[in-house]
Protein backbone atom coordinates (compact mmCIF):
# COMPACT_ATOMS: atom_id res chain seq x y z
CA UNK A 1 0.00 0.00 0.00
CA UNK A 2 1.24 3.46 -0.99
CA UNK A 3 0.92 6.21 1.64
CA UNK A 4 1.52 9.89 0.94
CA UNK A 5 3.34 11.54 3.79
CA UNK A 6 4.20 15.15 4.52
CA UNK A 7 7.79 14.37 3.55
CA UNK A 8 6.82 13.38 -0.03
CA UNK A 9 4.62 16.52 -0.34
CA UNK A 10 7.56 18.69 0.73
CA UNK A 11 9.74 17.12 -1.96
CA UNK A 12 7.19 17.90 -4.69
CA UNK A 13 6.81 21.60 -3.86
CA UNK A 14 10.28 22.69 -5.15
CA UNK A 15 9.75 20.61 -8.30
CA UNK A 16 6.38 22.25 -9.00
CA UNK A 17 7.80 25.73 -8.37
CA UNK A 18 10.73 24.96 -10.66
CA UNK A 19 8.45 23.79 -13.48
CA UNK A 20 6.26 26.88 -13.17
CA UNK A 21 9.35 29.10 -13.25
CA UNK A 22 10.64 27.33 -16.36
CA UNK A 23 7.29 27.73 -18.12
CA UNK A 24 7.24 31.45 -17.25
CA UNK A 25 10.84 31.85 -18.47
CA UNK A 26 10.06 30.17 -21.81
CA UNK A 27 6.74 32.02 -22.30
CA UNK A 28 8.07 35.52 -21.51
CA UNK A 29 9.67 36.23 -24.93
CA UNK A 30 6.55 35.08 -26.78
CA UNK A 31 4.30 37.23 -24.62
CA UNK A 32 6.61 40.22 -25.09
CA UNK A 33 6.61 39.82 -28.87
CA UNK A 34 2.81 39.55 -28.87
CA UNK A 35 2.45 42.77 -26.85
CA UNK A 36 4.91 44.62 -29.11
CA UNK A 37 3.07 43.59 -32.28
CA UNK A 38 -0.55 43.74 -31.10
CA UNK A 39 -0.64 46.00 -28.08
CA UNK A 40 -1.98 45.31 -24.65
CA UNK A 41 -5.22 43.28 -24.87
CA UNK A 42 -6.64 45.08 -21.82
CA UNK A 43 -6.12 48.49 -23.44
CA UNK A 44 -7.76 47.22 -26.62
CA UNK A 45 -10.73 45.96 -24.60
CA UNK A 46 -11.18 49.32 -22.84
CA UNK A 47 -10.91 51.33 -26.05
CA UNK A 48 -13.38 49.08 -27.90
CA UNK A 49 -15.77 49.22 -24.93
CA UNK A 50 -15.89 52.95 -24.17
CA UNK A 51 -15.23 54.82 -27.42
CA UNK A 52 -18.02 53.42 -29.67
CA UNK A 53 -20.42 54.10 -26.79
CA UNK A 54 -19.08 57.69 -26.54
CA UNK A 55 -19.57 58.24 -30.28
CA UNK A 56 -23.12 56.94 -30.04
CA UNK A 57 -23.86 59.23 -27.08
CA UNK A 58 -22.43 62.15 -29.09
CA UNK A 59 -25.11 61.49 -31.70
CA UNK A 60 -23.07 59.73 -34.36
CA UNK A 61 -24.68 56.81 -36.18
CA UNK A 62 -23.23 54.15 -38.47
CA UNK A 63 -24.29 56.26 -41.45
CA UNK A 64 -22.12 59.16 -40.18
CA UNK A 65 -19.00 57.04 -39.72
CA UNK A 66 -17.15 55.79 -42.77
CA UNK A 67 -14.52 53.79 -40.89
CA UNK A 68 -13.61 53.10 -37.26
CA UNK A 69 -11.06 50.80 -35.70
CA UNK A 70 -8.65 50.24 -32.84
CA UNK A 71 -5.21 51.69 -33.57
CA UNK A 72 -1.93 50.90 -31.82
CA UNK A 73 0.48 53.85 -32.08
CA UNK A 74 4.17 53.09 -32.44
CA UNK A 75 5.27 56.18 -30.49
CA UNK A 76 4.96 57.18 -26.86
CA UNK A 77 1.85 59.19 -25.96
CA UNK A 78 0.49 60.94 -22.88
CA UNK A 79 0.79 59.00 -19.63
CA UNK A 80 -2.75 60.10 -18.72
CA UNK A 81 -4.28 58.00 -21.51
CA UNK A 82 -4.07 54.28 -22.27
CA UNK A 83 -1.71 53.59 -25.15
CA UNK A 84 -4.30 52.19 -27.56
CA UNK A 85 -6.25 54.64 -29.72
CA UNK A 86 -9.47 54.50 -31.68
CA UNK A 87 -9.34 55.93 -35.19
CA UNK A 88 -12.50 57.30 -36.82
CA UNK A 89 -13.13 58.65 -40.31
CA UNK A 90 -16.44 60.40 -40.98
CA UNK A 91 -18.30 60.32 -44.32
CA UNK A 92 -18.42 64.12 -44.59
CA UNK A 93 -14.64 64.40 -43.99
CA UNK A 94 -13.19 61.31 -45.69
CA UNK A 95 -9.65 62.73 -45.80
CA UNK A 96 -9.36 63.28 -42.02
CA UNK A 97 -8.79 60.66 -39.38
CA UNK A 98 -9.77 61.53 -35.81
CA UNK A 99 -8.24 59.78 -32.81
CA UNK A 100 -9.81 59.05 -29.45
CA UNK A 101 -8.37 57.63 -26.25
CA UNK A 102 -9.46 56.49 -22.79
CA UNK A 103 -8.04 58.19 -19.70
CA UNK A 104 -6.48 56.05 -17.00
CA UNK A 105 -8.27 57.96 -14.25
CA UNK A 106 -12.02 57.71 -14.59
CA UNK A 107 -12.02 55.85 -17.91
CA UNK A 108 -13.24 58.98 -19.72
CA UNK A 109 -13.14 59.20 -23.51
CA UNK A 110 -11.10 62.07 -24.93
CA UNK A 111 -10.45 63.20 -28.45
CA UNK A 112 -6.88 64.04 -29.44
CA UNK A 113 -6.48 67.53 -30.91
CA UNK A 114 -4.29 66.38 -33.79
CA UNK A 115 -6.00 64.74 -36.72
CA UNK A 116 -4.27 63.14 -39.67
CA UNK A 117 -5.00 64.16 -43.22
CA UNK A 118 -4.80 61.66 -46.07
CA UNK A 119 -1.77 63.58 -47.37
CA UNK A 120 0.12 62.58 -44.23
CA UNK A 121 0.16 65.93 -42.47
CA UNK A 122 -1.11 66.45 -38.94
CA UNK A 123 -3.83 69.04 -38.44
CA UNK A 124 -4.47 70.68 -35.06
CA UNK A 125 -6.96 73.36 -36.13
CA UNK A 126 -10.64 73.00 -35.33
CA UNK A 127 -12.57 70.93 -37.85
CA UNK A 128 -16.17 69.84 -38.23
CA UNK A 129 -16.04 66.95 -35.72
CA UNK A 130 -13.54 68.48 -33.27
CA UNK A 131 -14.52 68.31 -29.63
CA UNK A 132 -14.04 71.35 -27.38
CA UNK A 133 -12.12 69.45 -24.69
CA UNK A 134 -9.55 67.72 -26.87
CA UNK A 135 -6.11 66.93 -25.45
CA UNK A 136 -2.63 66.90 -26.93
CA UNK A 137 -1.52 63.30 -27.25
CA UNK A 138 2.13 64.28 -26.85
CA UNK A 139 1.73 66.19 -23.58
CA UNK A 140 2.84 64.57 -20.31
CA UNK A 141 5.02 61.94 -21.90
Amino acid sequence: MFVITNRSKKKRLPIIIGILGLVAFVAAPFITIYFLNNGNPYHKYLVNKYIPQHLEEAGYTDSDIQWQSYAQPKHTISKDVYHGHYAVTFHDEPDLQYYYGVTKKGKNVVQFCSKHHASGESITTETKHSEKNCIDQFSNR
